[in-house]
């Protein structure tokens, strides 16, 4: 007997937020392995008797192994359990998505993705922007900010990166946004190009701060791991001015 697990993208936080297939992938579990992100009034959607397991990984502190998250989906689903690998925005996005699919499919388990609303769209609907406009904004492209040693990835397009007509997002870059911002400025990308942070988006913690590149890298500069998640916007559309 074989089960099922259904990866389920939860959005940035705000349960409101879930799409309709999430929210009946939640009711019919029998056992949701969850992000620290995806927590809080989003479990209210899981069945009474259903288990919850906690298998979220924050920088600067100690998280499960991957591997070990793989070997409990594989787990859960032998036994005929319908399992839910419930993750924060879109499960797609930065998620580790591909390495517990590769366990699923080595161990003849089926699987199903329910995409969700990913957090830059969040970030951006909170800050009261598009992400995209006709001349100014014609390209969007997002990137990790940390390596798997948490350092800032070596590998960089920094022709792409310093693009003034792209709008770049940013996952897990609060700590190495001041080193990149001075690779984007010696690559020609103006230090007064408009950028924003966006701290626990789409929760009650929601912040965000808009300035220019080079006073969110000064802001952002000796910063350690740990806080609420974050976005870096830049570009065109990320205008504005102080806190919001």
């Amino acid at each position: 007997m074989t089960g099922f697990v259904s990866f389920v993208s939860s959005g940035p936080g705000d349960p409101e937020l879930l799409t309709l297939k999430a929210v009946d992938r939640l009711g019919r579990a029998d056992a949701v392995l969850f992000d620290d992100l995806s927590s809080g009034p989003i479990l209210s959607h899981v069945r009474e008797g259903a288990d919850l397991v906690g298998v979220g990984k924050r920088a600067g502190r100690a998280s499960p192994q991957q591997d070990h998250v793989s070997q409990l989906l594989v787990d859960y689903a032998r036994t005929g359990a319908r399992v839910v690998r419930l993750k924060s925005g879109d499960a797609g996005l930065f998620g580790r998505l591909e390495e517990e699919i590769t366990a699923l499919r080595d161990a003849g388990i089926g699987f199903e993705i329910v995409p969700g609303v990913p957090s830059p769209c969040a970030a951006a609907a909170a800050a009261g922007i598009p992400l995209t406009r006709r001349l100014t904004a014609r390209r969007v492209q997002f990137l990790t900010g940390a390596d798997v040693s948490g350092g800032l990835p070596a590998d960089l397009n920094l022709a792409a990166l310093a693009d003034p007509h792209a709008t770049t997002v940013i996952f897990m870059g609060r700590r190495t946004f001041h080193d990149l911002a001075g690779h984007l400025t010696a690559a020609g990308l103006p230090p007064d190009t408009p950028a924003l942070l966006a701290e626990g988006v789409a929760t009650a913690d929601q912040r965000l701060w808009r300035g220019t590149l080079a006073a969110l890298a000064e802001r952002l500069s000796g910063v350690e791991a740990g806080g609420p998640p974050a976005l870096i916007l830049y570009g065109p559309l990320a205008q504005g001015d102080g806190d919001a």
